[in-house]
């Protein structure tokens, strides 16, 4: 592992080439050691294999030469210490970095301590408040760690954006800012919103995408992987590379992923996310809250499950409480073990699934599948299927232990077991 930055200075770093006399801007960036290229005869194949999974490659032709090269390509991947832990929708970018790491190639893995203190303006709909530099300090060591959880160490530099940017000078941002236009930076469509909507823009966000963007340069990034929601800063590093004289680097946009709700991107200050440093029983329990559809969504984002295996829990094939204890079984088992995702199973089982439904709970037997809020209403679990709608809305309603949301959720017996209501009301279902 390669880790470079001016608060660790007893770690040696190669200098690469400066940047063209006369820009007004010389900074240096490291050249990881050498190590052999995975021998591909047909480059554009391979360059399509990298891309799998990919929302959008800009584009696959850059992206093939680049892979003609014959050296170790130099990906960077971008992370603001904004919160102090990475969760699942962190690992899909880094997957993608790993797939190129086994092809000899490296990663930089680039915390932007300094941009943290902007504040990334992306899908904001008011300024992002920044955080101090403690803060930043303690967030961006606990990412450092957690990334190497899906990143090889010995193929990785870990570079902070603060060691290019701390020295740069107002009269040096002023010439980087000659490069890129005002109309230009308002063509993102998280500005435009926020001007039509006649919300404050300050200064300090535009100067976001212009920073990411040069960080490119500063890297010399032969490609840069992120989200789909950062396809625009990315672009940005294109323009300055080429007005630096730099090949411009590849985008790779990968798919943003949904937090629990289903609805939103995966957020800790969302309170949607699954950390990947949680307690195996903790990441367990929350990951069997997904709803059907968004389980799907998780195997083919966050599993290597099959293409047959995904197919049937899609189509129903396997039964979806089945089919959400494999998931989350194969998720803890990646970030912690295999013992400790049989634990964890184990344990839910135990908690939700038995311990919590008394031996002498009342057994009724209903001969077809019915309306969930009738249902309740039938066993007077509620007065009425209005009652019956509010506990489901306010998520006092469980069937296998399992949350219902979905107020149109229908009962079916074999298939369904047990209905609980809040925390006293519990019966089995029969058929």
């Amino acid at each position: 592992m390669a880790i470079c930055s001016a608060r660790t200075a007893s770690l040696k770093c190669r200098p690469r080439a400066q940047f063209p006399v006369g820009c007004g801007i010389a900074l240096q960036a490291n050249q990881p050691t050498d190590s052999p290229i995975v021998d591909h005869s047909n480059q554009q194949d391979r360059a399509a294999a990298l891309g799998h999974g990919a929302v959008e490659v800009i584009s696959p032709a850059e992206l093939t030469e680049k892979l003609k090269l014959g050296r170790p390509l130099r990906i960077k991947h971008g992370a603001d210490p904004t919160a102090p832990d990475l969760h699942l929708g962190h690992t899909i970018p880094l997957k993608k970095l790993r797939d190129f790491q086994r092809d000899g190639h490296t990663v930089i893995f680039l915390v932007g301590d300094f941009t943290a203190m902007i504040g990334d303006p992306t899908g904001r709909s008011e300024t992002r408040k920044p955080l101090s530099r403690d803060e930043i300090t303690a967030n961006a060591e606990t990412y450092r760690s957690q990334a190497f959880k899906i990143l090889d160490p010995e193929r990785t530099e870990v570079r902070f954006n603060s060691e290019w940017m701390d020295g740069l000078g107002v009269r040096r941002l002023i010439e980087l800012a000659a490069n890129i236009s005002v109309a230009r930076l308002l063509e993102r469509d998280d500005f435009e919103k926020r001007l039509a909507e006649q919300e404050p823009l300050f200064l300090h966000e535009l100067l976001y995408p212009l920073i990411q963007g040069y960080d490119s340069v500063a890297l010399e990034a032969d490609i840069e992987i992120g989200g789909t929601d950062q396809k625009f800063n990315m672009l940005v590093g294109r323009e300055l590379q080429r007005a630096f004289k730099q090949s411009p680097q590849v985008v790779m946009t990968m798919p943003l992923m949904e937090g629990l709700d289903g609805e939103r991107k995966m957020s800790k200050s969302l309170g949607n996310y699954v950390g990947i440093t949680e307690k195996p029983d903790d990441m367990f329990g929350k990951l069997m809250k997904v709803s059907d559809p968004l389980m799907v969504r998780y195997y083919q984002l966050l599993t290597e499950a099959s293409a047959e295996e995904i197919a049937a829990v899609k189509s129903g094939a396997v039964h979806p409480m089945e089919a959400k204890k494999r998931l989350a079984t194969m998720i803890v088992e990646e970030y912690h073990s295999a013992e400790a995702a049989r634990v964890a199973r184990g344990h839910f089982e135990s908690k939700f699934q038995r311990r919590e439904v008394p031996a002498n709970a009342p057994v009724y037997r209903i001969a077809e599948d019915i309306w969930i809020c009738e249902l309740m209403k039938q066993l007077e679990f509620a007065a009425s299927n209005g009652e019956a709608r509010r506990l489901v809305s306010q998520g006092a309603v469980r069937v296998d232990g399992e949350t219902v949301s979905d107020v149109n959720f229908r009962f079916v017996p074999g298939q369904h077991k047990v209905l609980e209501v809040g925390k006293r009301r519990v019966a089995r279902i029969e058929p």
